[in-house]
């Protein structure tokens, strides 16, 4: 049955269905998605639900009596996925670049930078300040939103995909920061610090720099540094963030999904840290951690107040807690 045709996720109905990149559907007959627990054929799994796209395209007779793709949420991962069933000629002429746009999307790495950009165009158009759609298409429901960026991104992709400079308005002032930020860390004016036993890298920023607008996935985030020129700078998957005496931990994304290519360590919950850390603080400072089964959980003071702790016995605490703390989140447990 292939090509397929992508149909907006609230209207799949009883219709048998492929879901790329989210959550099966109640008549969903394939599902390829990195998402936890998600039933994934094992012999196409892997890191991103791009790639297990295209794995599947190898097994044709799956799609028998199916002709339809869908998705529950928008990203970059989710449009590769489907841009991979939806044209598979041309997804498959260019799976290198589709693919690296996904993993800059979820993962925040790249291997070319044109395929940053190109995440970055695409997080542009979901953005209701930047995107070319308009601010009116963006002002449904998510479902209808997500339904829409569907409908326009697919067909636009494989231009996307080859002249990223035609989009060039829509990632230039993130691409800048980007490129600052890459330019700092090789020159050591932002240091990377891993400590590899806990898996964590202390990024430490300069005091007098400002937060910037950034993405992460399709969502706005404020950065002082470019979570991209931070993920491509290193393999670890906790992320310490030092600016002067603000603190914030990360368990980046890798850590959610069913990653397949390399050993993850098991993610901790990171809310007894946060207690410790609080009990810790000489003027009251509280902080908060997010749940294990959060995206990108998160430690740090609440308010984005500053700590009265020094950088050291922040990292010390933080190193020690992962080196030691029991398992709480596993990806591939049934759900």
């Amino acid at each position: 049955m292939l090509p397929l045709r992508f149909v907006a996720y609230d209207d799949l109905g009883d219709a048998p269905n492929v879901v790329v990149d989210g959550a099966a559907a109640a008549s969903t007959r394939l599902t390829l998605s990195h998402w936890p627990g998600s039933p994934t054929p094992p012999e196409v799994r892997d890191d991103l639900s791009a790639q297990i796209a295209f794995r599947a395209l190898g097994h044709p007779d799956w799609f028998d009596g199916i002709d339809i793709v869908s998705n529950n949420h928008f990203d970059q991962d989710g449009l590769a996925s489907a841009y991979a069933l939806v044209d598979p000629p041309a997804a498959t002429a260019r799976r290198d670049r589709v693919i690296d746009v996904a993993r800059a999307g979820d993962f925040g790495t790249f291997a070319d930078r044109d395929a940053a950009r190109i995440a970055m165009a695409i997080a542009a158009y979901e953005d209701p300040h930047t995107s070319p759609l308009g601010a009116a298409a963006l002002g449904g429901s998510y479902p209808e939103i997500t339904a829409t960026l569907y409908r326009e991104l697919l067909p636009r992709f494989t231009e996307m995909l080859d002249h990223p400079d035609r989009h060039r308005a829509l990632w230039e002032h993130e691409d800048a920061h980007l490129g600052e930020s890459i330019t700092a860390i090789e020159r050591g004016t932002v240091r990377v610090e891993e400590h590899a036993a806990a898996d964590l890298a202390v990024v430490t920023v300069p005091d007098e720099w400002a937060a910037r607008a950034t993405h992460r996935f399709t969502q706005e985030w404020t950065e002082a540094v470019h979570p991209m020129a931070v993920n491509n700078a290193t393999e670890r998957l906790r992320i310490l963030l030092v600016h002067g005496h603000h603190y914030r931990l990360e368990l980046r994304y890798e850590s959610w999904v069913m990653f397949v290519s390399r050993a993850v360590l098991a993610r901790p919950d990171l809310r007894p840290l946060a207690t410790e850390l609080s009990e810790a603080e000489p003027d009251g400072a509280h902080w908060e951690a997010d749940p294990p089964g959060a995206l990108t959980p998160q430690l740090r003071i609440t308010g984005g107040a500053g700590s009265g702790l020094a950088p050291e016995q922040v990292t010390a605490t933080i190193e020690r807690f992962l080196a030691t703390a029991p398992a709480a989140w596993d990806p591939f447990a049934s759900r």
